[in-house]
C-alpha cells in the first residue's frame, strides 16, 4: 500500500462503522452485506472502465475487473450476472405536493405558513394543489397517500385537509425511511468521494464542526440548523420548480438530477468523556 492508502483506510472505517451499527440494530449479519460489497466493487470497476471505452468484452473484461477488485474471475463472472440497475429515488407525487403546499404563496397564510385547505373546490383547495402537481394521479388517491404517510390530516367531517408540519420523512413507512437513507447518504457520499477522486470541488460539500459543547448547546445548534433549513427550503423549492418549468417550456432534455441537503449530528465526545473519567494526576 502507498501512503494514500494509509490515509484512505481510516476514512473507510469511519464510513463503515455507522453502516455496521445499522446492520446490528436490525439483526443483519455480515454475510449478505459482504456480498453487497463484492457486488459494489464489481459495479464500480465496470463503471471505471466505461469512460475509457472499455465496455464488456467477455473473458478479458472479467479478467480486468478481477484484477481491479481482487476478486476471483469466478466471483466476478457470478456477480456480473446479478447487477441490476441501481434504483434512483425520484420525488413522489405526495412528496412534491407536500413541498409545494409548504412553500408556494398560493397555499400560505398571512404569516407565510401553509394553510389548511378545503378538500374540493376552486383554488386554493386540495384538489387544485393535487392537479398542479400531476394530472396522472386522482386527487383522492394523492390525498390517501399523504394521509398514509402522515403528511396531511383530514378533519372529522372530511371537508378540510390539514397540513402536518415537520413530516418530510415519514416515520411510519419503512420503504420511505430506508429509501431516504440510501438516497440522501448515498448522494452525499457520492459527492464527497467524487471530489476526492478527481481532486477538485465539482460538488458543493462543506461542514462546520464544533467541540467542547454542553449537551444543551449541541441541542441548540440542531434547532438553529432546522430553522435555517426551513428558510432555505422555502427559497429553494419555488426556484427549483421555476427552473423545471423553464426547462420544459424551452424543450431542454431532462438528463440531470440534483439533491440539496443539510444535516446535523451531535454525540458525546468520547475523548472528553474518557479524559474526565481518569483520576486526577497527583502532584509530585
Amino acid at each position: 500500500m502507498d501512503k494514500r492508502d494509509d490515509l484512505l483506510l481510516p476514512a473507510i472505517e469511519a464510513l463503515l462503522v455507522p453502516l455496521a451499527r445499522l446492520c446490528i440494530a436490525h439483526g443483519l449479519p455480515h454475510a449478505p452485506v459482504e456480498e453487497l460489497l463484492k457486488r459494489a466493487f464489481v459495479r464500480a470497476a465496470r463503471e471505471a472502465r466505461q469512460p475509457l471505452g472499455q465496455g464488456s468484452s467477455g473473458g478479458r473484461d472479467v479478467s480486468q475487473v478481477a484484477i481491479a477488485t481482487g476478486l476471483s474471475r469466478r466471483e466476478v463472472a457470478r456477480l456480473s450476472g446479478e447487477l441490476p440497475p441501481l434504483d434512483t429515488q425520484r420525488p413522489s407525487p405526495a412528496g412534491r405536493a407536500y413541498a409545494h403546499w409548504m412553500t408556494h404563496p398560493d397555499y400560505a397564510g398571512p404569516d407565510g405558513r401553509p394553510v389548511d385547505l378545503p378538500r374540493t373546490g376552486a383554488a386554493p383547495s386540495f384538489d387544485s394543489l393535487a392537479q398542479s402537481i400531476t394530472r396522472h394521479v386522482h386527487p383522492r388517491s394523492l390525498l390517501d397517500e399523504m394521509l398514509r404517510l402522515g403528511l396531511a390530516r383530514l378533519s372529522e367531517d372530511g371537508l378540510t385537509v390539514h397540513f402536518e408540519p415537520d413530516r418530510v420523512s415519514p416515520t411510519q413507512d419503512d420503504a420511505q425511511m430506508f429509501g431516504f437513507l440510501g438516497a440522501n447518504v448515498g448522494d452525499h457520499l457520492a459527492a464527497a468521494t467524487a471530489n476526492v477522486v478527481h481532486r477538485d470541488r465539482r460538488h458543493f460539500e462543506q461542514a462546520i464542526y464544533a467541540d467542547e459543547l454542553s449537551e444543551a448547546s449541541a441541542a441548540a445548534i440542531a434547532n438553529l440548523a432546522r430553522a435555517h433549513w426551513a428558510r432555505l427550503r422555502a427559497e429553494l423549492i419555488p426556484e427549483i420548480e421555476r427552473l423545471i418549468e423553464a426547462d420544459q417550456a424551452a424543450g431542454r432534455p431532462g438528463t440531470h438530477r440534483a439533491r440539496l441537503g443539510l444535516f446535523t449530528y451531535h454525540a458525546p465526545d468520547l475523548e472528553t468523556r474518557n479524559a474526565s473519567s481518569q483520576p486526577p494526576e497527583q502532584p509530585t
